[in-house]
């Protein structure tokens, strides 16, 4: 009598709900081969699949939230969010290689708490950007967020500020600092560091908002375009620079870097 496959061999897609087989959607990137969904991952995959092997030194790890307002019942979501991700907070930075060059990244994983930023969050991408211009390499910043953590009030808005304060130092230093938009990247992410890169980039069909579509719609904006709030409708718009496949994001990235001139 033939075996049945075990049950968690196949998986549905977010996208298309096709069935996939899950060996060959890991294998693919966890880009469904049917609609090219790009679904979402989490930091150190991003990490792992991006970047030169072996070459990440994380940094900055131990920073984590101290549940400033004493938000009704936000410290046992926070411990919720490590147990579930066994991170500290939303944000993973640190160096890491790129074809041999040196970078400064920081990645979003929406998995804690959906990517959204407070202190934590905020600092690590100040922290970034201020190593990639003490260290003279560039800043590559993956993006996937909510937006703002509202448990931590007005410090979570105030890294908007921060953040975007802080790539000025970029500036200062003549290094780059690149953008990568994934799904989703909204509300107070978007309207800070995310959008003040050098260059932005994006997955594709990433949804990239600032205020949800329902809230858009109740705003009585009327009809929407089918792609509103999607990188291509970004792109369209002039507000992202280029969309690109997960699988081409390294050979992309380095490009960058080089023609931008930065990294050792």
């Amino acid at each position: 009598m033939q075996k049945k496959p075990p049950t968690d061999a196949f998986l549905q897609c977010d996208g298309c709900k096709k069935t996939l087989f899950r060996n060959d959607f890991e294998q693919n990137l966890r880009v469904c081969p049917n609609c090219g969904k790009h679904h979402r991952l989490s930091a150190r995959t991003r990490i792992e699949w991006t970047f030169d092997e072996g070459s990440f030194v994380e940094m900055d790890e131990n920073l984590h939230s101290v549940d400033p307002l004493a938000f009704p019942d936000y410290a046992e979501k926070y411990g919720q969010a490590q147990a579930k991700t066994s991170e500290k907070d939303s944000m993973i930075c640190g160096t890491a290689k790129l074809q041999g060059k040196t970078v400064a990244i920081a990645v979003s994983d929406f998995s804690f708490m959906g990517g959204s930023m407070g202190a934590v969050a905020g600092e690590k991408v100040a922290r970034t950007l201020e190593r990639a211009a003490e260290m003279g390499v560039p800043a590559i910043v993956f993006c996937a967020s909510g937006g703002a953590r509202m448990q931590e009030g007005l410090l979570s808005l105030m890294q908007m500020a921060k953040t975007t304060a802080t790539v000025e130092r970029c500036r200062e230093a003549g290094v780059p600092y690149i953008a990568v938009f994934t799904d989703p990247t909204m509300a107070g992410v978007l309207a800070s560091y995310a959008s003040v890169a050098d260059v932005i980039l994006a997955e594709p069909k990433a949804m990239v908002g600032f205020a949800g579509l329902r809230v858009s719609k109740q705003a009585g904006v009327g009809k929407v375009p089918d792609d509103f709030q999607m990188a291509e409708y970004g792109v369209a718009h002039g507000m992202i620079d280029r969309i690109v496949h997960r699988k081409e994001l390294p050979a992309v990235l380095t490009l960058l870097v080089e023609t931008m001139g930065a990294g050792k």
